[in-house]
Formats: structure tokens, C-alpha cells, sequence
């Protein structure tokens, strides 16, 4: 096992970025930025023991600094929408950044993926990690109170890819992190042939501006239903009111949680290369996202080009627009208490060798 970091580059504020690279015994790489707290590139095996990167992003901080979607960056303070980038906390008013038509998405302007964190490397018997460090400020973007958030990378021997998301505030807030990775387990090319399960039944449909109405509508006999494995194209562009509204899936899942652990959340599934991913997490929710606002022509990692629906996103979170929807689990964040969350992204193949 190893961790090795080299720079990667200057900010506008000419502060260096570094790349840390982690590989456990297996031969799987973990490369992580500490701009955004960015998970730069994940390398697993196919079935035949070819090692191929199964994120997207880019391969060099300039692009990720200019960047729009989101790769692999921490999205907060809050992770997906706020309707009108509005909340109240004890009948006080907090007007957020609109950076999504009317609405608040994934922080802000800048949020937490466009922000410079502190790194420290983590070794231990059996696994490496990295943590990061970010001091939200008092009225970044609109958010009360200061908060202190890290989040602990871990890459293991099991092929797992485990994040630690931590939090404490001394003003009473809101917090809702999660981490923005866009998924291609065949290494390139679009999605549609993916398998996916989600191990939930109902999902958090959404009005004209991707806004939960604060129902929690069954999945049965919708083309939402992920209960057994589907194909994502096989229905991704059926005559379905919340499909057109969404351009395909970007929606929120309801887990079925039978644990105060992290539970599975979704298995997807890739014949060709044999890979499968499998998500654990404590979070009550998972948004899945095919990349419908991806534009076609990205210019990606190792001479790449990404187009439309070239990824897709399972990003374990609270639901969309809870400070606004009393009966959603609740987002707050007191003084003295701890967010604390796990997710486990955990890497295996079909007719390859155990790990």
C-alpha cells in the first residue's frame, strides 16, 4: 500500500493544490485534490485484470477551477436544491446564492467543491486515507454560523472506497454533504447498458423546477422502479411526466434502511468489463443522476471527450429541499451536536478473482 502527493497546480489566489494518489494491494488507485476535496480518479480492475479509471473529470486543477458539473467535488453546505434559495431557522429568514434558476444547488457560487481544504495523509495496517478540513464562514453564500466540516477518504484492501463526512457548528445551521462522482464502469462511453438496483421503494418526485413536492411516491409500476436490476436506458426516455420534466433521472430514492449502519443503497452493474459497484451508507436518501445536463463534448481525462449521459451520479445525501419540507428528515445542525455520515463505495467483478 502507498500514498504519494505531487502538486497540481496554482489558484487565481496563487495557492498551491496538491494530487494525492493511494493504491492498496490489489492494484486499485484512488486519486484525490484537495481543491473541492475532489476525488479525482478511481482505477479498478475489469474481470481480466485491466486497470481502468471509472469516474470522470479532468486532468488539470485549471479545468476543474472552470468547471460546471460537479466532478467529484464535496457538494455542501447543503447538497442538491433549495427551493428559492430560502430557509427559515426559528422564524429567522436565510436567503441563499440562486446559482440554478430560482433555486440554491449544491452550495452555491463557489460551495464547498470550489473551495481550498487542508489535507492530512492517514495510514494505517490496513488501509490509507486523506482527511480534509474546511472552515465554512459565517454567511458564506448566505449560510448561518461557522462550520467546521471533515471528511476522511479510505481506501481499503476490500476495494472499498470509504468516506466520513463530519460536522459541528456554533451557530444553529443547516448541512447536507455528500460527494459529486460521476460513474462510467466501463471506463468510457454512455450508460444505458449499466444495471442498476436501488433498495428503495419509493422515491421524492419533483415539480417543473426540480423542487420535491414533498410526497413520497411509490415506485411500483413507474419507470423509477430500481427494486431489481434495469437497465438504465432501457426506460430513461419513456412518455413519463417526471422523466420529461427531469430530462431522465434526477431524482431522490427513499432507502429501506434495517440498520443504524450503513445500509446498500444501490448495486450497479457493467457485463462487458464485469465490474460492479455497490453504494452503502447512514444516509436516509440517494440521488440518482444520468447526466442529463451533461453537454456533449467535454473535454475529460487522458485525451477523453464526455458527452451526454457519459456518467452517471449516486450521491447519498438528505432529500432535496428538507429545510423547506417539515416532513423530510430534518437538516439542522445545533451547537454542540455532530453531523456525522458514512458512505461506502465498494468495488468487486463478476468471474474475476476475489478480493
Amino acid at each position: 500500500m502507498d500514498i504519494t502527493k505531487q502538486p497540481f497546480g496554482q489558484t487565481d489566489a496563487m495557492k498551491w493544490l496538491d494530487l494525492y494518489k493511494l493504491t492498496n494491494l490489489n492494484g486499485m488507485e484512488v486519486r484525490l485534490t484537495n481543491y473541492g476535496a475532489t476525488l479525482v480518479a478511481v482505477t479498478v480492475a475489469d474481470r481480466n485484470g485491466n486497470l481502468e479509471d471509472v469516474i470522470l473529470g479532468y486532468d488539470s486543477l485549471a479545468d476543474y477551477i472552470n468547471g460546471s458539473n460537479y466532478f467529484g467535488c464535496i457538494a455542501g453546505r447543503y447538497a442538491n436544491r433549495i427551493a428559492g434559495g430560502r430557509f427559515k431557522l426559528n422564524e429567522v429568514p436565510y436567503h441563499l446564492a440562486q446559482n440554478d434558476g430560482g433555486n440554491h444547488l449544491h452550495g452555491g457560487v463557489q460551495g464547498f467543491g470550489k473551495a481550498v481544504w487542508q489535507a492530512r495523509e492517514l495510514e494505517n495496517d490496513d488501509s490509507l486515507g486523506l482527511e480534509l478540513t474546511y472552515l465554512s464562514q459565517d454567511g458564506e453564500e448566505g449560510y448561518p454560523g461557522n462550520l467546521s466540516v471533515t471528511v476522511i477518504y479510505t481506501l481499503t484492501n476490500r476495494n472499498e472506497l470509504r468516506i466520513d463526512y463530519s460536522a459541528t457548528t456554533d451557530k444553529q445551521t443547516m448541512v447536507n454533504l455528500t460527494n459529486h462522482a460521476y460513474f462510467n464502469l466501463a471506463g468510457s462511453g454512455d450508460i444505458f447498458d449499466h444495471e442498476l438496483m436501488i433498495n428503495a421503494d419509493r422515491f421524492t418526485p419533483v415539480d417543473s423546477s426540480l423542487i420535491p413536492t414533498g410526497e413520497l411516491r411509490s415506485v411500483k409500476d413507474t419507470p423509477l422502479d430500481f427494486t431489481q436490476p434495469m437497465a438504465i436506458g432501457a426506460r430513461i426516455d419513456q412518455d413519463n411526466e417526471q422523466l420529461l420534466i427531469a430530462k431522465g433521472y434526477d431524482h431522490n430514492w427513499v432507502l429501506n434502511k434495517d440498520a443504524d449502519g450503513p445500509c446498500l443503497a444501490a448495486r450497479a452493474f457493467e457485463r462487458n468489463s464485469g465490474r460492479t459497484l455497490e453504494v452503502y451508507t447512514t444516509q436516509p436518501g440517494i440521488q440518482f443522476y444520468s447526466g442529463n445536463f451533461m453537454e456533449n463534448g467535454i473535454a475529460g481525462k487522458a485525451g477523453q471527450v464526455y458527452h451526454h449521459r457519459g456518467g452517471f451520479c449516486l450521491e447519498t445525501q438528505h432529500f432535496p429541499d428538507s429545510p423547506n419540507q417539515p416532513n423530510f428528515p430534518s437538516t439542522i445542525l445545533d451547537p454542540g451536536a455532530i453531523y456525522e455520515h458514512t458512505t461506502i463505495y465498494r468495488f468487486s467483478t463478476a468471474g474475476g478473482p476475489p478480493v
